[in-house]
C-alpha cells in the first residue's frame, strides 16, 4: 500500500477501519471494516475473582510507554498459543511512528525486572483501539488490561475497541455489536475530551480495583 503513513492510518481509525497483514512475513497490508465489532464496555468490565487477587497483590509492577517497541515486538513474536501473528514490518513501523506522535501507548507488566506481559493500542479522542497483547507469565496481560480499563475510565474515555470478540475477552464483558452501532459509539467517543495520563502512574492494584468499582 504505497504512500500509506501515520496520517492515513490515523484517518482510518477515525472512520472505524484498522490494518492487518496475512502473516508476520507478508509485506502487504490490508484494511478491515468488519460487519461486526468486538468492544469491551468500560461501564461493564468484569474482573474474574482470581485475577482480582493477582491485581490486588501487585504481583506485577506496571509502567506506561516505558518500552513500547519491546511490547510490539513481543506481540509480533510467535507464542505457544499462536504460531503466527499479523504484525509485519510495515505495521510495526507505523505503530512505532504513531507512538512517537503520542497516538499509541503501551501498558507493561514487570516482574523481577523482566518484562512479563503487556499490551498496546491507539488513542484518539475518547476512543482506545486495543491492538494486541502478550503474556510470558500467568495473568500478566490480563493485569495489563485491568490497569488499562481503570486508566481509560479515569481519563474520560468512552470506547474500548477490541476489534474481535473472543472467548478470552468475553470473560471481561466483551461483546459483539453491529457496524452501525459501532460507528455511533465511535463518533461519540472521538468528540469526547480524554486524557490517557489522567490516572497517576504507580497506582497500587488495590487503588486500581477501587477506581473501577467507584466509576462503575
Amino acid at each position: 500500500m504505497r504512500g500509506f503513513g501515520v496520517e492515513e492510518l490515523t484517518a482510518c481509525y477515525a472512520r472505524g477501519v484498522f490494518p492487518m497483514a496475512e502473516s508476520r512475513d507478508d509485506p502487504r497490508l490490508f484494511l478491515l471494516d468488519p460487519d461486526e465489532r468486538g468492544v469491551i464496555p468500560l461501564d461493564g468490565f468484569h474482573i474474574p475473582r482470581s485475577l482480582r487477587r493477582t491485581v490486588r497483590r501487585d504481583v506485577f509492577h506496571i509502567t506506561l510507554d516505558r518500552c513500547f517497541e519491546a511490547v510490539v515486538d513481543a506481540c509480533a513474536a510467535p507464542a505457544p498459543d499462536r504460531g503466527e501473528t499479523w504484525i509485519n514490518d510495515k505495521i510495526r513501523r507505523l505503530y512505532l511512528e504513531m507512538h512517537q506522535l503520542g497516538r499509541a501507548h503501551s501498558v507493561e507488566c514487570w516482574r523481577d525486572g523482566r518484562l512479563a506481559g503487556g499490551l498496546y493500542g491507539v488513542s484518539l479522542g475518547g476512543a482506545f483501539f486495543g491492538e494486541s497483547m502478550f503474556s510470558r507469565e500467568t495473568d500478566s496481560s490480563k493485569t495489563a488490561l485491568v490497569h488499562l480499563v481503570a486508566r481509560l475510565r479515569c481519563g474520560g474515555y468512552r470506547l474500548l475497541d477490541a476489534q474481535f470478540t473472543t472467548s478470552h475477552l468475553e470473560r471481561f464483558g466483551a461483546r459483539t455489536i453491529t457496524r452501525d452501532s459501532y460507528q455511533r459509539q465511535l463518533a461519540d467517543a472521538l468528540d469526547a475530551p480524554a486524557d490517557f495520563f489522567a490516572m497517576p502512574e504507580g497506582m497500587s492494584g488495590a487503588q486500581v480495583l477501587q477506581s473501577i468499582t467507584q466509576t462503575s
